[in-house]
């Protein structure tokens, strides 16, 4: 299925460590249009649960479920 998802832009923090994944997530999420698809790219554990949670509590929505992807930590979010 993810496979399938396609993203309007893609924003890759891998390396990045708390809180950074949540700010930079929420910064791009403000310059994206309404409906459209941001990607992220992760590898900093904590992130699993911030990004999600902080970027619905701002009125994003999720598109799928956070994957676990290796090492990698996958979020599909509507802006």
């Amino acid at each position: 299925m993810l496979e399938q998802v396609q993203a309007d832009f893609t924003l890759d923090l891998q390396g990045e460590s708390c809180p950074y994944p949540v700010i930079y997530t929420l910064d791009a999420l403000k310059e994206l249009e309404k409906g459209q698809l941001l990607k992220v790219i992760t590898d900093c554990p904590s992130s699993f649960r911030n990004v999600p949670e902080e970027a619905t509590k701002r009125g994003y929505q999720l598109a799928t479920d956070p994957v676990n992807n290796g090492q990698e930590i996958l979020f599909y979010i509507y802006a």
